[in-house]
Formats: C-alpha cells, sequence, structure tokens
C-alpha cells in the first residue's frame, strides 16, 4: 500500500485542506458571514484564518518551563504521516494524549521492532526512546495494529515481536 495514499496516514497528495463540520450559532455564523464578506473572502477562508490566528495566540509551555511558544509556530508537532505526528506529539506533548493516545503510546514504547537497538554481550538493547531512534517505516507498517490493539479489537499478543525485527537497521 502506498502510504501517500492511504488516509490513515494523513490523506492523499495534493489535497489542500480537511473538512470540518462545526456548529455555530445563528448570530455567530451571521457575524462571520458579514466578516468574510467585509474582507470580500468566503466564509471558510475567514473561519481558517481566525483559528490560525488563534493558534498564534494559544501559548504551550516547553518541557523547559521558562520557554513558551505559540502553538502555530510548534512544527515540532506536524509531519504528514499520521503515525509520526503521534510519535512527535507524544515525545513533545505528552500532557496532551487522551486516554486511547495514552494506551497507543505505551504499547509503542514497548515494541521493539520500532526502535533502534543495539548489540552487546550477544544481545540486543533498547536505545533512548526520542525521534531519532524510531523506525519509522515499522512504525508506518504496525500503525494500524498498534490503534486495534489499543481499542481493545485485537489481543495484545497480535504486537509485533523482536522475530519481526529487522537487523539491518
Amino acid at each position: 500500500m502506498d502510504p501517500w495514499e492511504s488516509k490513515s496516514f494523513g490523506g492523499t497528495v495534493g489535497r489542500r485542506t480537511d473538512s470540518v463540520t462545526v456548529r455555530l450559532e445563528p448570530r455567530l455564523r451571521y457575524l462571520a458571514d458579514l466578516a468574510a464578506r467585509i474582507q470580500r473572502r468566503t466564509l471558510s477562508a475567514f473561519i481558517e484564518d481566525a483559528i490560525s490566528n488563534s493558534l498564534g495566540m494559544m501559548i504551550l509551555r516547553d518541557s523547559d518551563p521558562t520557554k513558551m511558544h505559540s502553538l502555530k509556530d510548534a512544527n515540532e508537532l506536524w509531519d504528514v504521516f499520521e503515525p509520526d505526528r503521534f510519535v512527535k506529539l507524544a515525545l513533545h506533548r505528552p500532557e496532551l494524549l487522551n486516554h486511547h493516545e495514552q494506551i497507543l503510546w505505551k504499547l509503542i514504547q514497548e515494541t521493539d521492532v520500532v526502535w533502534r537497538m543495539y548489540w552487546d554481550n550477544g544481545e540486543y538493547h533498547r536505545t533512548t526512546i526520542d525521534e531519532d531512534h524510531v523506525i519509522w517505516r515499522e512504525l508506518r507498517a504496525y500503525w494500524e495494529t498498534f490503534n486495534k490493539i489499543a481499542r481493545g479489537e485485537k489481543p495484545v499478543s497480535e504486537l509485533p515481536t523482536k522475530s519481526a525485527f529487522n537487523e539491518g537497521e
């Protein structure tokens, strides 16, 4: 399967936007429509810009409490592939994970197949859990399996095992 064509990896190449359905109270919808007309823009373009501006004002604390930055500028959290975005979120902002994502992250952390290993004294050992040590290809290959296990749709016994580990990595 080509990951660029897979919905689980964030959609197809060339797709500019995703569609989101929102409910607005009639007064807010009317005023937003008027504001869009004043700017000679579509309502969608106006709302997209309003969200972008709001993200620029939202402040997030870094793991270093003295550092703060806007969510809009938090490029370390974005990737075109969903599994990659998820790992970046889990590593950089674990406090933002919901319950399902916490289970998913725990499963991923405990699965050696998706982490670079080193050979010492006749056995493999885990390296640091960070972006530099993820085997992205393996994570993407097992992404749906991880999610199904985290949702309880598959047993934990279906996690990829070390025997599936590619020693050439």
